[in-house]
C-alpha cells in the first residue's frame, strides 16, 4: 500500500499538479498532508487548495493554518486532528499544529496538551502523523538548534510506532531510522518536495519524489 506523503505547502497553488501528477503516477492509496497548506490563511483559503486534490486526502492542520482547518473541511478530506484511525488495517495516530514557537503562529499547543492529546490516540505499531518533529529527530532550524517537541518524542520513545511522519522544519529533510522508527521529514511541498511511502505487512520503507519523476 502506497501513500504520497506531503507537507509545508504554504499556499503554493502551482505544486498541486505535480503532486496529483505523482500520486495518480504511483497509485497511491492516499495522501497524507501533514499540514501548513496555507501561509497563514484562512479556512476559505485551505479548501481551494483542497479541493484540488484528486486522491483521497488524510490532513492535520500546520502551524500556519487555523487549528480548524481540517475540521472546517472535513466534507472534502479525512479531519484525523488529534485522532487515531486506521486505513486497510494500518494504525495511525495524527495530530496538528506545532509545540510553541518564538512567532506566536496560528496553531500551536503546549506540550502538556501534545501528550495528553496523543497520549490518547497512540498504540504499538501505529503510523505517528505529526506537524511538528519530535525532539532532537529532524528538527534542527538553520542554526543548529533542535526546536522539535519533547511529549512528540516521550511518545516515540514510549510507543516504538513503525514510522513517524513530520514535517514544520523545512531545513532538516530526510528519511532516518531511529530506535526501529522510520522517521520521515519529506521536506516543503512548496519547493518540490514529497516522500512516497509504502507500507506492507508492518514492513515498511520510502523515498524522496518530486516534479521530474
Amino acid at each position: 500500500m502506497r501513500f504520497l506523503v506531503i507537507t509545508d505547502l504554504h499556499q503554493k497553488e502551482s505544486s498541486i499538479k505535480w503532486i496529483n501528477e505523482l500520486a495518480e503516477d504511483y497509485n497511491v492509496r492516499a495522501i497524507l498532508f501533514l499540514g501548513d497548506v496555507t501561509d497563514f490563511g484562512t479556512c476559505e483559503d485551505g479548501r481551494k487548495i483542497l479541493l484540488q486534490l484528486k486522491k483521497e486526502t488524510y490532513l492535520v492542520p500546520g502551524n500556519c493554518d487555523p487549528c480548524n482547518l481540517s475540521q472546517n473541511n472535513a466534507d472534502i478530506v479525512h479531519d484525523v486532528h488529534g485522532r487515531a484511525f486506521e486505513i486497510d488495517g494500518v494504525k495511525f495516530a495524527a495530530l496538528g499544529g506545532s509545540n510553541i514557537t518564538i512567532f506566536n503562529t496560528l496553531c500551536e499547543l503546549d506540550e502538556d496538551t501534545i501528550t495528553k492529546k496523543l497520549e490518547a490516540i497512540s498504540s504499538e505499531g501505529m503510523i505517528l502523523m505529526t506537524h511538528a518533529p519530535s525532539y532532537e529527530v529532524l528538527d534542527k532550524i538553520s542554526s543548529g538548534i533542535n526546536v522539535g517537541s519533547k511529549a512528540i518524542r516521550r511518545i516515540l520513545d514510549k510507543y516504538h510506532p513503525i514510522v513517524a511522519l513530520s514535517g514544520h522544519i523545512h531545513e532538516d529533510i530526510g528519511i532516518i531510522n531511529i530506535n526501529k522508527t522510520l522517521c520521515i521529514n519529506p521536506g516543503p511541498a512548496r519547493d518540490g518536495h514529497a516522500v512516497l511511502l509504502e507500507v506492507n505487512d508492518k514492513t515498511v520503507s520510502a523515498r524522496a519524489v518530486g516534479p521530474a519523476d
